[in-house]
């Protein structure tokens, strides 16, 4: 066989070998981040127009969340805002609006305590998808119908929609599993309506 004929071949294979590789490799990385931000990853790509800008920005995103200092909350804390919760969770009946303001600041708070950083609201959304992928939306969901209230378009129902979606976020950001020895942090969504504590 001809010498160069041969190394041709080898050349050709050694090319389709290695786009193979790069292949299955991207495909793992696609159904890695698919996994890990769930919901979230069709967000980026719907935000971001293409699939690979939006698994960059979703593995820029894991990068920075990996710089900060994340911590779980200590006992102390976890107990202290699980009773800071189910006094917004009793105003609420009261007070809604005020209740709503209060939901945002103590999720604010217990993310401030883990270690996440208060920027503007995109950039807390985006680190919180990181660990929190599933409870991310109903973040959004929450202050989207905060801001609606503050220009009057909210009614009473949103705003308790909007205190379900912060008791997702606040519950995963808690670590609920944490304060087993005490009362849940959230009580059942028939309280929240109906003001029974």
């Amino acid at each position: 066989m001809d010498p160069k004929l041969m190394w041709t071949i080898v050349v050709v294979v050694a090319a389709l070998a290695v786009a193979g590789l790069w292949v299955v490799t991207e495909k793992r990385r696609r159904l890695r981040l698919r996994q890990r931000f769930g919901p979230e990853y069709d967000r980026a790509v719907h935000d971001a127009g293409s699939e690979r800008r939006a698994e960059a920005a979703l593995d820029a995103r894991t990068r920075r969340v990996a710089k900060l200092q994340i911590r779980p909350l200590s006992e102390a804390d976890a107990v202290r805002f699980a009773d800071a919760w189910r006094a917004v969770q009793a105003r609420f009946v009261d007070e809604p609006p005020a209740a709503i303001v209060e939901a945002d600041r103590l999720v604010g708070e217990v993310m401030t305590v883990r270690g996440y950083p208060l920027g503007d609201f995109d950039q807390r959304a985006a680190d919180l998808s990181v660990d929190h992928p599933r409870v991310v939306a109903n973040y959004r969901a929450a202050r989207d119908i905060a801001q609606r209230h503050s220009r009057g378009e909210a009614t009473t129902e949103d705003l308790r929609q909007a205190m379900i979606h912060y008791r997702a976020l606040f519950e995963d950001l808690l670590e609920h599993h944490a304060i087993t020895n005490h009362q849940p942090a959230v009580q059942d969504q028939r309280e929240l309506v109906g003001g029974r504590r």
